[in-house]
């Protein structure tokens, strides 16, 4: 390959030409949160939620006891209403 002819290729192009770059601008941006009065309610609610025990010991305790001794007794019309009410929050979604 010539060396003559690269130069002239070279020069149609204009790649001898250097560029210049432009310099940016060195930002000191900060990011910034805001947490709202009721993002910090439903994340203090959220801390008590996690904080509580799942399962209520004292009642579980008194219900198996009242079922061992067969004296627990269930109101067949407060739980026919609770059913009711459930299955009518589910389908009004």
């Amino acid at each position: 390959m010539r060396v003559e002819a690269m130069s002239q290729v070279a020069q149609i192009y204009k790649t001898n030409q250097s560029q210049g770059t432009e310099k940016t601008q060195k930002t000191k941006a900060k990011d910034e949160v805001q947490i709202s009065e009721a993002g910090k309610d439903f994340q203090i609610a959220k801390m008590a939620l996690q904080e509580a025990p799942d399962v209520r010991e004292d009642k579980i305790a008194a219900i198996k006891s009242s079922m061992e001794a067969g004296t627990y007794e269930v109101d067949s019309i407060d739980f026919a209403d609770k059913v009711i009410q459930k299955y009518k929050d589910v389908l009004s979604y």
